[in-house]
């Protein structure tokens, strides 16, 4: 099967979410069908939601044979492997991988909306997106990712320095 290049996000805001994150970028990286081609830096970022701690957010590149769907259940596993609990819309989380984009697939289905629909408004994603993916054009807005980030108030959007 042909290789895709896909893009996530990664955040925490519970536990050593540093640790958290960066134990999820080794697991996909091990995960049979996927290679870490790329992670942005770490950044701190506001939440959105309710009152709650500070998240550390990154973006990562893929590479890819899995079909979105498997790619989605992937992520959603290594999410519970490192404790994800599903309690409150916008909650505080120990881990949240959202599959942005798989090339430039569009689709529509109940479990996965393919570009992520929030993505293009957020900051704590096209941040760390733009860090490694400059170029990459958004399937549906045809903007690329570098003209997407200046759309959006990045404020709250703080490199992590370590």
């Amino acid at each position: 099967m042909k290789l895709i290049k896909a893009a996530i996000a990664l955040g925490s805001n519970l536990g050593d979410s540093l640790a958290t994150l960066q134990g999820a970028i080794e697991t996909l990286n091990n995960t049979p069908g996927i290679t870490v081609k790329s992670c942005s830096n770490w950044y701190q970022t506001a939440p959105v939601g309710p009152p709650q701690p500070d998240y550390i957010n990154a973006c990562a590149i893929l590479e890819t044979n899995l079909e979105p769907q498997q790619l989605l259940e992937t992520l959603l596993e290594i999410e519970a492997k490192f404790g994800r609990q599903r309690r409150e819309k916008w909650g505080p989380r120990t881990i949240d991988l959202d599959l942005l984009l798989y090339d430039r697939l569009i689709l529509e289905t109940p479990p996965l909306v393919l570009p992520h629909p929030g993505m293009i408004a957020r900051a704590f994603v096209l941040v760390p997106l733009a860090e490694i993916a400059s170029d990459w054009v958004h399937p549906v807005k045809e903007m690329a990712i570098a003209e997407l980030v200046n759309s959006v108030d990045c404020s709250e959007v703080r490199e992590l320095i370590s």
